[in-house]
């Protein structure tokens, strides 16, 4: 092997090492923050998922109005033309 081999395999040993240290080191922390986004990820479906459904029920109280007013203009259309 030459000098600049050995460089490189020294500088991915060393990678390698200080990566498996911090992973020993280090997991309890970085898993309660990791448990804390998945919280706020999931509250936020929930609070994704309430506010879907207010606004489809929004739309269906447009659509119930929009029935009605076409409803009335249809019989009034119909008693015009009588």
């Amino acid at each position: 092997m030459n000098e600049d081999t050995k460089i490189i395999l020294g500088i991915f040993a060393g990678l390698a090492a200080g990566a498996a240290l911090g992973l020993l080191l280090a997991p309890e922390k970085k898993i309660k923050r990791l448990n804390g986004q998945a919280t706020g990820l999931a509250n936020t479906g929930v609070q994704s998922q309430s506010e879907t459904a207010r606004q489809l029920q929004q739309l269906e109280n447009i659509k119930e109005r929009l029935m009605n007013t076409f409803e009335k203009d249809d019989f009034a259309d119909h008693v015009e033309h009588v």
